[in-house]
């Protein structure tokens, strides 16, 4: 039974089997679509194609079937992706961008004309901040004593060898200060900062989400960020509620549970039914342009 009436989840990746890559990914995606129903997820961006797995075409033909809850988003490389690309992808069904692992500072002039055309077209950029993971969460286990994280450092390390040369990566191009120059230069171009701006950034988070108007964070990344997010008063009072998301980032399986946390998690902190449904749902409806923003009468 759903958890909460309606949740639109932000920040739901395209399933791949990583150690099979070429495996056929449609009994996943319906697996996806199962636990996403299961959770009380109505809507879901469904972070697709370009960078890994699937090309953006393979997946809207995926996605095709589910399209009641899927809102296609585009995982795109920003050095690779110009304003006519941009136009293309919102041609074939993609209702947003999301970008990762770029090679220049998200606030680059290079990536601007891809900027203009998302605002253009009211494309919402998810972006990834802070730290990529690396598969072991090194502050909550270790290989040494977990079986299961020896087994995850084997596989990272095939993987490794497979896509040499794919991690030149930096999380200071991954700033939350950065969605602030964008924010200055596109101002009608939404912006969700992934994972509350990512562990060691939560008060630049919150600088932004302060002073612009599109700038929003989900709440993805797992327990570490849930707890930060708890015990450093970052939802409803670093942050305001209108500017949060729920986004799970997360395997199919995990979904559920991870709505159930945070189900516990508003309550602990005595969020109202109105708050809590701006998180879960109506932030995420007006970003995306399902509902008008509603602003609060004179």
């Amino acid at each position: 039974m759903p958890l909460e009436p309606r949740i639109f989840d932000t920040h739901v990746h395209f399933p791949l089997n990583w150690e099979d890559p070429t495996a056929d990914p449609t009994p996943l995606v319906e697996k996806l679509f199962e636990r996403l129903h299961e959770a009380g997820i109505v809507k879901a961006a469904i972070l697709s194609g370009g960078r890994w797995g699937m090309d953006h075409a393979n997946c809207l033909r995926l996605l095709r079937p589910h399209e009641q809850i899927a809102v296609p988003v585009a995982v795109v490389d920003p050095d690779e992706t110009d304003r006519a690309r941009v136009w293309k992808l919102y041609e074939m069904g993609y209702r947003g961008l999301k970008m990762i692992g770029v090679s220049r500072d998200y606030d680059s002039r290079e990536y601007f004309p891809m900027y203009a055309a998302a605002e253009a077209l009211q494309m919402p950029i998810v972006l990834h901040l802070g730290v990529i993971g690396g598969g072991i969460d090194y502050s909550r286990t270790h290989p040494r004593r977990d079986p299961e994280a020896a087994r995850r450092l084997q596989m990272m390390r095939t993987m490794g060898r497979r896509f040499r040369g794919a991690r030149d990566i930096s999380a200071t191009r991954m700033h939350p200060f950065q969605l602030d120059t964008i924010a200055n230069n596109f101002p009608e171009l939404k912006l969700i900062g992934a994972h509350l701006g990512g562990t060691g950034n939560y008060d630049a988070a919150a600088s932004v989400a302060r002073w612009r108007t599109n700038v929003f964070f989900d709440l993805s990344g797992g327990e570490t960020i849930e707890r930060h997010a708890v015990e450093r008063r970052m939802i409803g009072y670093e942050i305001g509620v209108e500017k949060l998301t729920f986004g799970s980032d997360c395997g199919a399986d995990e979904i559920h549970e991870h709505v159930e946390r945070f189900v516990k998690i508003f309550d602990e902190i005595g969020l109202s039914a109105d708050e809590k449904s701006r998180i879960w749902f109506h932030n995420a409806a007006e970003i995306f342009g399902l509902e008008p923003p509603v602003l609060a009468a004179e």
